[in-house]
């Protein structure tokens, strides 16, 4: 099992006034995101518990893909990941933000 865990500054907070929401199911090749607005709104962090160790420089690219599109500004995400591609972990990461937007 490995942890990672990264922090970006955003230039803007998430916009939407929903406090939490969860996307994804952990089974086979997925993932399960917790997103949380509890942080400042210039600020972003992502803790990723994964069973398969060796990948952090793709979660980082990941994540920072993720952050340059969406500028969670304000959210705290962690996630459990079952094994997820990186289209699969994009794709979640995208639909978490959408569902704090709504």
């Amino acid at each position: 099992m490995e942890s990672l865990t990264f922090r970006h500054t955003t230039q803007k907070p998430l916009s939407g006034t929903k406090a939490q929401a969860i996307t994804g199911v952990v089974a086979s090749g997925n993932l399960e995101i917790l997103l949380e607005r509890v942080l400042p709104p210039d600020a972003f962090e992502i803790a990723i518990e994964t069973p398969i160790a060796g990948y952090g420089q793709v979660w980082e690219a990941v994540v920072a893909d993720f952050v340059a599109r969406a500028q969670p500004g304000g959210v705290r995400i962690s996630i459990n990941d079952g094994g997820a591609r990186p289209d699969t972990v994009s794709l979640r990461l995208l639909q978490g933000a959408r569902l704090l937007e709504a």
